[in-house]
């Protein structure tokens, strides 16, 4: 087994093991990819500035959430179809999750039910709601998330239309994947999630099927889902869904600061600057350029998170630098468990932990959340693009 000291080991072993399908929707964004990769190289422009001869004994990662004790600021963030990376992927993603003291949020497109997952951790989890037009599903899967002890949902305002991601298509999405003869021959290389999968129940959308009117097969699951995602979702739907909740409210997808303060106004507990990963609005800016306007808009009122473009502890750091209170991966923890599943999740916040504590060592911080902007170095590029007022 290969000594795992980086998320890029993880992503090596992740892509030779996994199905191509299921490898390129999560490694890929909508039309150009521009922001997908954005995400990731704007990070390059905040670089990190050395103290020394600082007592570095007795440092701490460990935030809150939410409220919630965290062992460091960094949440998993909600990923579809996350049990075909891996057989049972949600439930070792939140095993592995709450073993290391983070959050975990299920996504409402997750193979693995409410229902399997709360069965299988003894904390509570987080639960992503996609809002669809199915106002009786809408309702229940609300009321499952409430039944199963989820301690805050987290609304995703982002895609009220799909954005078109092209590999998904050429590559024919499905879950199961369809035995066409180009699946068939890609899966014959990937015996070793073959045989994972074949011991698995668990292979359909597990909020979704048997639960929503009509969906009791995979062939009627891909009619629902393509007419379902609700292109009506407004602040006054937000508030009802709040409403209906009553829990703690996580609202995901904020880039822009006038939306930023219409959160801080339906009262949310917390907000997520992200773009879907670049996966919706291709050409958006990413996450990490857009977070200072954003801590501003805000001005300290709710919890800020960011997510989208998050690979390393680095990352992690400079985020808290430049202004959030936490972070969210989803294609880092992704990587290892396609890679190692449970014990690749863990792996990959193993690195992550220990990445941001040095990091933050080596910049002269002993506590994560006294960790300012002034551990950063900017280019003058970063705060290039401004509304055009």
């Amino acid at each position: 087994m290969p000594h795992i000291t980086e998320i890029e080991d993880l992503k090596r072993i992740y892509r030779r093991r996994v199905p191509k399908m299921f490898y390129d929707y999560c490694e890929s964004g909508s039309w150009t990819e521009q922001t997908f990769r954005d995400n990731s190289t704007d990070f390059d422009l905040l670089r990190l500035r050395q103290r020394v001869a600082v007592n570095m004994d007795d440092r701490s990662t460990s935030s809150t959430m939410i409220g919630e004790e965290v062992a460091m600021p960094v949440a998993l963030a909600p990923v579809g179809m996350t049990g075909m990376q891996h057989a049972d992927g949600e439930i070792l993603a939140a095993q592995a999750a709450e073993e290391f003291g983070v959050p975990f949020t299920l996504s409402t497109m997750s193979i693995c039910s409410i229902e399997d997952v709360a069965q299988h951790t003894k904390k509570p989890f987080w639960f992503q709601l996609y809002v669809m037009r199915d106002e009786e599903f809408l309702e229940n899967v609300i009321e499952r998330a409430r039944a199963a002890g989820c301690s805050a949902m987290v609304l995703t305002l982002d895609l009220q239309v799909l954005g078109q991601r092209h590999k998904d298509i050429k590559n024919g999405l499905s879950a199961p994947p369809k035995l066409t003869p180009k699946t068939i021959a890609n899966l014959a290389t990937k015996w070793g999630w073959g045989m994972e999968m074949l011991q698995t129940k668990r292979r359909n959308f597990g909020n979704i099927v048997g639960h929503a009117k009509g969906v009791k097969d995979v062939s009627s699951l891909g009619s629902w889902t393509a007419e379902q995602f609700d292109p009506r979702l407004d602040w006054e739907k937000v508030r009802r869904i709040k409403e209906k909740w009553g829990g703690k409210l996580i609202l995901k997808g904020i880039l822009d600061p006038e939306d930023a303060r219409r959160a801080l106004d339906i009262g949310a507990d917390a907000i997520i600057v992200s773009n879907h990963g670049g996966r919706q609005l291709d050409g958006a800016l990413s996450s990490i350029r857009t977070l200072p306007e954003i801590v501003e808009a805000v001005g300290g009122q709710t919890e800020i998170h960011l997510d989208s473009g998050i690979r390393s502890g680095q990352d992690v750091l400079k985020a808290l630098a430049m202004g959030a209170d936490a972070t969210h991966i989803g294609r880092a923890f992704v990587y290892g468990l396609g890679a190692r599943g449970k014990k690749g999740v863990t792996e990959a916040l193993g690195v992550i932990h220990k990445e941001l504590d040095t990091t933050m060592a080596l910049c002269g911080r002993r506590d994560v959340k006294n960790v300012d902007r002034d551990i950063l170095l900017i280019d003058d590029a970063f705060h290039r693009y401004r509304r055009n007022i």
